[in-house]
């Protein structure tokens, strides 16, 4: 299983960009650069059955992040976080059933280590040497854990 990443694309107009090439936002409009991957090959190998056999992270998904080369991963074993039954809130709002997703569950407690998981394996294999965020909270921390 590998990445199935074909490039980048410009949200604003479309320009597609190398996406081995390290990149904040698109040259053309300053714009954010979206991942764009062949979903066919991706189709090949990411199947139920197989999802069955991988490890219970995010990275079971690796065809659909844009990670190349699995050495590069760095993880603290984020994702697989619990679904977990609340009836009587359910009731309350009138739902047949509710189920709530942990994320708390997260190596640094919040969804913010699935993404910055992914964005700094793929800063390091992309040769970043230095990373910043925006941010004095959950993303910070996440970004801290996994630089």
């Amino acid at each position: 299983m590998e990445s199935c990443l074909l490039d980048l694309e410009c949200s604003y107009c479309g320009q597609r960009y190398d996406a081995d090439q390290l990149q904040t936002t698109s040259p053309c409009c300053g714009k954010v650069l979206l991942d764009r991957y062949d979903l066919e090959r991706a189709a090949t190998t990411l199947t139920g059955a197989s999802l069955g056999r991988r490890p219970w992270t995010l990275w079971r998904y690796r065809e659909l992040l844009p990670v190349r080369d699995p050495g590069r991963i760095i993880s603290l074993g984020e994702g697989g976080t619990p679904l977990l039954t609340a009836p009587a809130l359910g009731r309350e709002l009138g739902l047949s059933r509710l189920l709530i997703k942990d994320e708390g569950q997260n190596p640094t407690g919040s969804f913010k280590a699935r993404g910055l998981a992914v964005a700094v394996s793929r800063a390091k294999e992309l040769g970043a040497t230095t990373l910043a965020i925006p941010s004095a909270g959950n993303a910070a921390a996440a970004m801290a854990a996994y630089a």
